[in-house]
């Protein structure tokens, strides 16, 4: 037994917690500054966030992998509820009231890990052939990656939407499709682009662009660009970081906290900031290399480097007013508990997985 348990650890990837700890100490060391009692209900995500990841890692994932379409469309209903019971903030109706508990949960935010097992465990089903997924196989995929889309835009939460739609096609596109789908997806999107626009999408959304591509930004990005510009090369004291201990930068410590980064550590501490989540992103992307037959690790560490990718880009680029405002958080990095909980999670899951990737082989050993 205690061969087994020294197997497991042995195959734990120390790296992803090398990686993932320095974003999680400047994250609390920024909204300290700002706001001792956000740092304090930080510290309870913190730890809340620990034994998460212990219960998960310790689940039997590899041994339940069937449970998981289950799982799958539970999530799936809970979405169709929120269409019927949801509770709107902010003009959108995205949580579930949990009246024991007096407070509401975000289906959206709860399907992310089960949405990325999901399509592991389909491709695990039925792998690619050697010349990639071909249409019925892709039409396949599709529908569900396409279900939980939808249903999450209707909310309406087009940001999260967007980001699990990248994520879903990323997949296959590391996983290996045929080129023709591709083109002709391109082909098709860049035709019903204006439907789209014209059709589709709300009045607020609208908005949201027209204020992007308008040569004025929005107050909150204009005060973001300020607190950026104002960080210079190595950026600020933070008494002396003036955009965020004034009030000028709005959500300093959520969806803009980069800015309020930016302020004060300037454009190096901003070029070490994505180049440690470059790391990160990387690192999970090579494990393809290292699992080319394990089609639930690949997929799964594609999943979650590409939802790291995704969020940090949009929430960088939204910054910096070079995308829309979608209030997209800076993964790890921004205050608030459901994200960072949901991202710990989905990192148990991974290391789940491969640290328990030859748990057939041990309890066979065992058993002679």
């Amino acid at each position: 037994m205690r061969l087994f348990d020294k197997r497991i650890i042995s195959h734990f990837d120390y790296l992803l917690i090398l990686f993932v700890l320095p974003l999680i100490y400047l994250s609390y060391h920024l909204i300290s500054e700002t706001n001792e009692i956000l740092a304090n209900k930080q510290l309870i995500y913190f730890t809340l966030s620990f034994f998460a990841f212990i219960i998960v890692f310790i689940l039997p994932i590899r041994k339940k992998l069937r449970w998981i379409p289950f799982l799958y469309w539970l999530g799936i209903f809970l979405l169709i509820a929120v269409e019927f019971w949801g509770v709107t903030k902010l003009g959108a109706k995205r949580w579930l009231p949990l009246p024991i508990l007096n407070t509401t949960m975000q289906p959206s935010e709860l399907i992310k890990p089960i949405y990325i097992l999901m399509l592991g465990y389909l491709i695990h089903n039925r792998p690619p052939p050697k010349n990639g997924y071909g249409f019925n196989d892709f039409v396949y995929f599709s529908f569900y990656i396409l279900l939980p889309f939808v249903l999450i835009a209707k909310e309406p939460d087009l940001g999260t939407a967007l980001v699990l739609l990248l994520v879903g096609y990323g997949i296959l596109f590391i996983v290996g499709v045929n080129w023709k789908i591709w083109t002709s997806i391109l082909l098709v999107i860049g035709i019903s682009s204006p439907f789209i626009y014209t059709y589709l999408i709300k009045d607020y959304q609208k908005k949201r662009i027209k204020d992007f591509i308008s040569e004025k930004p929005s107050y909150h990005v204009q005060q973001s660009i300020i607190a950026i510009g104002s960080g210079g090369l190595v950026g600020k004291l933070s008494e002396e970081a003036t955009q965020t201990q004034l009030k000028f930068l709005p959500i300093a410590t959520s969806d803009f906290i980069f800015a309020y980064f930016v302020e004060r550590y300037g454009f190096l501490g901003a070029i070490g900031l994505i180049f440690l989540y470059g790391l990160l992103i990387a690192h999970l992307l090579t494990l393809n290399y290292y699992f080319k037959d394990d089609y639930v690790i690949r997929v799964f560490a594609s999943g979650l480097g590409l939802l790291l990718f995704f969020n940090m880009s949009v929430n960088i680029l939204m910054v910096i007013g070079f995308a829309p405002v979608v209030g997209l958080p800076l993964p790890l990095f921004s205050y608030g508990g459901s994200s960072f909980i949901n991202f710990i999670v989905i990192f148990a899951i991974l290391e789940n997985l491969l640290a328990f990737r030859y748990m057939d082989l041990y309890n066979y050993e065992r058993k002679l």
